[in-house]
């Protein structure tokens, strides 16, 4: 096993302080997990970014690249034949390209979600095989996929450099 690396620590950043509305804090505690994941992969170093930290070849800048694919799919219909194929970043990708595509699909998201008022309605975008999911599922929905990303994302980034917190 090699040498852990040299642990370098950054504050950890609070939840956040929302509205009281149900979407005031679905969409809050999104947009917390969807800048927490995409801190950890700002600065990671390349190739160690694309490196698998665990047997089933899950890496970092991979999760990234997934997760923009889980929102546009989600909120702006976007169709997806290989979900497995998603954890892999083009070769010729940068660190930044990924973050730049993953911020602006949350972007193009949020700009759907601001036309949505109330949390029971259906996305306002046709789904391949059905009627499109609630606000209120596609949000959880979100948090769950995100979340869980996230925390592997803070395990992975701690492994190649030695960062941790939000």
């Amino acid at each position: 096993m090699s040498p852990a690396p040299p642990r370098r620590s950054r504050g950890d950043t609070p939840p956040p302080r929302t509205g009281s509305s149900e979407t005031e804090v679905l969409r809050g505690f999104l947009d917390y997990l969807r800048e927490s994941v995409s801190a950890k992969v700002e600065g990671a170093p390349e190739p160690r970014v694309r490196t698998a930290g665990v047997p089933s070849g899950t890496n970092l800048l991979g999760l990234l690249h997934h997760l923009t694919f889980v929102e546009r799919a989600t909120f702006l219909g976007d169709r997806v034949t290989d979900w497995q194929g998603t954890f892999r970043a083009p070769p010729e990708d940068r660190v930044a390209d990924v973050v730049a595509r993953y911020r602006e699909a949350v972007a193009r998201a949020n700009d759907v979600l601001d036309t949505c008022a109330d949390p029971a309605s259906p996305l306002p975008r046709a789904r391949p095989h059905g009627p499109a999911p609630s606000v209120r599922w596609a949000l959880t929905h979100m948090i769950e996929e995100t979340g869980r990303h996230a925390g592997h994302a803070d395990i992975l980034r701690e492994l190649i450099d030695g960062a941790t917190g939000r």
